[in-house]
């Protein structure tokens, strides 16, 4: 207690004293003096503070230590930006602007104005290394065959980019053929067609672009919407995290953000940086792996015993409810006395995304059973409900899961295994929320459908979509569903009282191209908010109007996999891509965005 109240008084003495240097004052023109506008500027500590590690490299937990946020701005029209930044007294520069060449500068001291020049890139290789992800997919050349894009998008695209710069390179067929072997030890199901001719495309395709680059095509511009708009980011974990989802604690405006492969509960203050590290327990029988030991057996450093994966808060008590995904049981958290307390349970396996509703029910999908289930706290009691197989094949695949997964532990090539067209025996119930009318909707990825329970009389039933690859959904405060087209750059719209869907395109796809892992829809704005993990964006929706604003994040290789909000309408996502050496420069960050007025 004292060593914290010591850290805590260190901090309040450092933030006063550098308080008045509030911010630094940047102007930017081109190589002619004309000014530029819309550069991203973003504002380092020369020197952050930095925990110890002391903990298998991450900090101990329990320990109060602070981030110092990164800040990033946009320039006006003029080609100037003033961004506040009262936590430091020497500061690094990095300037950003899509056709010019980076600018990453140090030390400048806080409270200063300083004037820079970039100079246009004349390199189309150069150049087209600044295009995101979906810029490289769109140019990639996979013939007429649509569905093997959609395929490749959905089934290599969910744990990290495709394009990013560990892509863009001449690998041969043979490399690809084991890259993908790989990944489906990860749990990547690309059917059999696409498994064969995946490797040889591949290899052609990239090699091509890098003989051609004037057909990778550039992202969306940027817009006036990053006028004012102000992005600050928390450094957090390291190459070896995923942080994976996240919660804004509405009773203590604490952000939590899980990091699934470390197993580590990650408390942020936004207000301060203080942050605290809590390690989720493990059972005394827990394997590392959990129930699948073989899957992360070749990465290189992981604590995974429960897999810490989705977060929901009590509406009654503020605990924070967690699907450790590779074990049966859901994890309660105290946020006040920090203590957790595991329950439970038998039935299903693989519980992933978690909601709760007024009533205090835990709701939560079981990706690799077929089931939602519900906790229900008041007789600390599970209910389960077993979603119907699409065929006898899958029927049959489902019930002889547990040996399936017995094999892939054993180290049995996974690979080997055949999968068809739409992953029979694997419809993967995902995404999950409570509507204000108290149904619950869930989709079933692999399955092509959503889903709503009734919990008034248990009955649910089963919608087949429109699109392929429904992964997250979230309802408005109208009870329409919200869902993110996973592989086929779009959102959706359904309408519960004429059972229609409405697809809406995202304007960062690039043609088609873009992978919204999630969306989250701020009921009090009405703005629907989505995940841009191949465009290194965040952007929002206005439910009324039907238009988009988009905030580019600050760091290449961006993969968000969920949204939260602030009571003030701030939003938050975390860095997930895994493994995390995919992100520029490593970092996994909590980040925050706040629009201009």
């Amino acid at each position: 207690m004292l060593k914290s109240k010591f850290v805590f008084v260190l901090f309040f003495s450092y933030f006063c004293t550098y308080a008045s240097l509030s911010a630094i004052q940047v102007d930017v023109k081109d190589s002619t003096g004309k000014s530029l506008d819309l550069v991203m500027v973003t504002i380092k500590a020369e020197k952050p503070q930095v925990p110890p590690r002391d903990d298998h490299g991450y900090p101990p937990e329990g320990l109060e230590f602070f981030i110092t946020p990164e800040v990033t701005m946009f320039t006006s029209p003029n080609g100037k930006v003033n961004i506040p930044f009262p936590y430091a007294p020497q500061v690094i520069i990095r300037l950003r602007k899509i056709g010019y060449k980076d600018l990453n500068l140090r030390s400048y001291s806080n409270g200063s104005s300083v004037s820079f020049r970039m100079e246009k890139i004349t390199d189309p290789n150069q150049l087209v290394g600044q295009y995101p992800s979906n810029s490289w997919v769109a140019a990639l050349e996979f013939g007429e065959d649509k569905d093997l894009r959609k395929t490749y998008l959905e089934q290599c695209g969910f744990c990290h980019q495709q394009g990013s710069f560990f892509m863009r390179r001449a690998f041969t067929e043979g490399d690809w053929e084991e890259i993908i072997n790989r990944m489906m030890g990860y749990g990547a199901r690309p059917h059999g067609k696409a498994k064969k001719k995946l490797p040889g495309l591949l290899a052609n395709a990239y090699v091509d672009l890098l003989k051609h680059p004037e057909r990778v095509k550039p992202g969306r511009t940027w817009g006036k919407e990053l006028y004012g708009a102000v992005i600050r980011e928390w450094p957090m974990g390291d190459s070896f995290s995923q942080m994976h989802d996240l919660l804004f604690h509405k009773k203590t405006g604490l952000v939590y953000v899980g990091d699934n492969i470390q197993d580590r509960l990650w408390e942020i203050n936004p207000n301060t940086g203080k942050t605290v590290v809590y390690k989720v327990p493990k059972q005394p029988e827990d394997e590392l792996g959990g129930l699948l030991p073989g899957r992360l057996r070749s990465f290189q450093k992981h604590e995974t015993y429960v897999g810490l994966h989705s977060l929901a808060e009590s509406p009654i008590d503020g605990h924070i409810f967690i699907t450790p995904s590779l074990q049966k049981r859901i994890t309660e958290f105290d946020p006040f006395t920090k203590k957790f307390k595991d329950h439970m349970f038998q039935n299903g396996l693989y519980p992933h995304t978690i909601r709760i509703d007024e009533k205090d029910r835990v709701w939560f999908t079981l990706a690799l059973s077929n089931q939602v289930g519900m906790f229900d706290r008041t007789n600390n009691s599970f209910h389960y409900y077993d979603l119907p197989a699409r065929t006898k094949k899958e029927s049959f695949s489902l019930w002889i899961s547990g040996f399936i997964i017995k094999l892939m532990n054993w180290g049995f090539p996974m690979h080997l295994l055949p999968v068809d067209e739409r992953v029979s025996g694997m419809p993967l119930p995902y995404g999950i929320d409570v509507a204000p009318n108290g149904k619950v909707w869930f989709t079933r990825l692999h399955a092509d459908t959503i889903g709503v329970i009734d919990p008034k009389d248990d009955s649910f039933q089963l919608i087949t979509t429109p699109f392929q690859g429904p992964r997250r959904l979230r309802v408005d405060r109208n009870n329409h569903v919200w869902i993110s087209v996973f592989p086929e750059g779009s959102i959706a719209r359904y309408t519960p009282e004429d059972g229609k869907f409405k697809l809406y395109p995202l304007p960062t796809a690039i043609d088609g191209v873009e992978t919204p892992y999630s969306l989250n829809v701020d009921r009090k704005s009405n703005l629907v908010w989505v995940t841009g993990t191949s465009s290194d964006n965040l952007m929002a929706m206005d439910i009324n109007t039907e238009t988009w604003k988009v905030y580019p994040m600050s760091r290449k290789v961006t993969f968000t996999r969920d949204i939260e909000f602030s009571l003030d309408g701030k939003a938050y996502s975390s860095n997930g891509a895994f493994p995390s050496w995919h992100i520029e420069d490593g970092q996994p960050t909590l980040m925050e965005v706040t629009q201009s007025k």
